[in-house]
Parts: C-alpha cells; structure tokens; sequence
C-alpha cells in the first residue's frame, strides 16, 4: 500500500511540473468578417485555358503569361468589384454571392459586347487586408470561341482609395 501512495504522490509531483505549453492547441485566429475598405493591389495568373467548343479561345489570357496587376477599391460593405475578374469590358451583375467569415463564393453573369454570355466563379478565403481566390470563367457565345478559363487572384490591401476628383 505504502509504494501505491509513494508512486501515485511521484506522479502528481511530475505532472504538476510538466509544460503542456508547447503541446496545448494554440488558439486560431478570428475569421473576417469583411474586407477593410480601401485600396487593393491584385495579381492574376492564369492555371489554366482550355477551348470547350474546339476552336480557338477567344480570351487574350494565356498559361504562362506574366501575372497581371490591377488596382480597384473596395467601398464600405467590403465587396469586391466584378471588374476585378473581368477580361475587358464586361457588364456583369452578382448571382449567388457569399463573403463571410473568412469565406467568399462570388459569381457573376457578364455580358461581352459583340460575342455573349460569360460566368466568373470565384472561390477563396479573405483576412481583413488580403484574399486569395481561385476564378473559373466559362464563355457562353453566339459564335466560336468558347472556353474555359482558371485564374488565381491575390489582393492585398494597399493603402487607401484615391479621392475622386472634384465635380466642376
């Protein structure tokens, strides 16, 4: 009986002065809950392009072209621009958009003036002053030159927006 104590009495001693410290799960950070407003710099690689009608894509955007560099501004509600993902001048209105917590799912139906309908499907994560997200177009036109298209977007917020010019 004596040892039982003497043994149960050692390891309360050793787990008393143990450091779990280095073990113990360290607490994650916050998920946003929306982008800062302001000023964002992004850079766009293209992954991947591929025709889905068998002719030539009709996007500029090339797999292995420098990464593209844009600035927008992200205004008080701390959406993102559907011009941010746009090839060129396209009108674009918000579907399904979801950016919450750390989450985004944003996706567009754009209109190409002269050749159709396109979807910019993005998907990523965000922090109060940066997102990542992965960007899927896919073309819809009255004529060839259908494809697909994969995109990795960065944005890190810059600074603030620049003041808009004074109205005469």
């Amino acid at each position: 009986m004596r040892m039982i104590i003497i043994g149960a009495a050692a390891t309360m001693l050793l787990a008393g002065c143990s450091d779990d410290s280095a073990t113990a799960p360290k607490p994650e950070e916050a998920a946003a809950a929306a982008l800062t407003p302001g000023e964002y710099e992004i850079s766009a690689t293209v992954a991947a392009l591929r025709s889905t009608d068998k002719t030539t894509p009709a996007s500029k955007a090339k797999v292995g072209d420098p990464a593209k560099v844009t600035r927008i501004c992200v205004p008080a509600d701390g959406t993102i621009d559907p011009a941010a993902f746009a090839e060129g001048s396209e009108t674009c209105n918000p579907m399904d958009n979801y950016m919450r917590n750390g989450r985004m799912s944003l996706q567009y139906k754009c209109t190409r003036v002269g050749s159709g309908q396109l979807t910019h499907m993005a998907d990523g994560n965000f922090k109060t002053d940066s997102f990542e997200a992965k960007v899927t177009t896919a073309t819809y036109f009255s004529g060839p030159g259908d494809y697909e298209l994969t995109r990795s977007f960065n944005g890190k917020r810059v600074g603030d927006c620049p003041a808009a010019p004074a109205k005469p």
